[in-house]
Parts: structure tokens; sequence; C-alpha cells
């Protein structure tokens, strides 16, 4: 068991690191679109690059910050039925989840995008649009490292909620 705990932790503290270095991410893309704001609105002078940076800086943020988004229980739940059961409840749901839902689904993620990525490498893909950035194949390598992400983290998950249902630990610990 402090073998599968130790687990835990080390996937706990990878995508708490991941998370936090991700959030400053959130500042980058609030200053480039204020800088493009004040440049297409102000002084009539867009930018293809810029625009751009916008939606990556917002995919990268998405995609790698999932997993911490999980490890912080922040994602997006339909708390209906859930929030009047019990602890032990709960982690039998999430525990179920985790491995009926979450990790097959971004397993067909990873397995659908893998095409479409490597071509991206294959081809040096960069935007079609002039001005625009180069290296989009490093863009879209974001979607299986996020899925893995996503991976790690919800086995994690499920190590804690096996804690839970097993009696030795209180809830999951974020």
């Amino acid at each position: 068991m402090n073998f599968l705990k130790k687990i835990s932790q080390l996937i706990d503290g990878l995508n708490e690191k991941i998370g936090l270095g991700v959030a400053w991410l959130t500042t980058l893309m609030v200053v480039t679109v204020v800088y493009d704001v004040i440049m297409r609105y102000g002084f009539k002078r867009g930018n293809i690059a810029v625009q751009e940076m916008e939606w990556h800086l917002f995919a990268v943020i998405f995609l790698i910050g999932a997993a911490y988004s999980l490890k912080k229980d922040a994602h997006v739940r339909v708390d209906i039925i859930y929030t009047k059961l019990s602890t032990k409840q709960k982690a039998w749901i999430d525990l179920i989840g985790t491995f009926i839902f979450l990790i097959p689904f971004c397993i067909i993620i990873i397995y659908a995008t893998s095409d479409f990525i490597s071509n991206s490498w294959a081809v040096g893909e960069t935007s079609p649009d002039p001005g625009g950035l180069p290296g989009r194949y490093i863009l879209k390598t974001m979607i299986p490292a996020g899925f893995v992400l996503l991976i790690i983290q919800g086995i994690s998950q499920a190590i804690k909620n096996l804690f839970v249902i097993l009696g030795k630990e209180q809830g999951v610990a974020q």
C-alpha cells in the first residue's frame, strides 16, 4: 500500500508543478490578448502571429492544465446526486468512472490523433496564414501530452479513491 501511496504522491507532485507552470501561461495569454486588442482597435494594426499566439496559449493551458484541474477536483461535475452521497460512495463513483470513462476516453483520443500529429511532424507543419507562427506540430503534440497527464492523474485519483474505499483515508487528498 505504501508503494501505491508513493506513486500517487509522485504523480500529484508532477501535475502540481506542471499545473502551476502552465498557470503562468494564463498571465502571458492575458497580456497577449490585451496587446492584440490595443493594437487592432486602438492603432488599426492587426498581427496574425499575435492572434495565433492567443489560441496556441489557450490550447496549451487547456490541454496541459486539465490534469491539474482533475487533481484539484476543479473540473466540471454534475452534482445533482453526487453531493448527497457519502465519501465512500463518491470514491466508488470516481474509481469506476476513472476506469470506465476517463482512461478509455484518453486512450481513444491519443490513438485517434496519432496519425494527425505524426503527419504534422512529417511535413514540419506551420501556420497556413502569411505571418503566422511556425511549429504547429509542436502545438499538436500537446494533445497526447495533455491526455497522458490526464491518464496518470486519473491513476493517482484512483489510488486515493481506493484508499477511501478501504477505509485507509478520509477523502481524496488534494
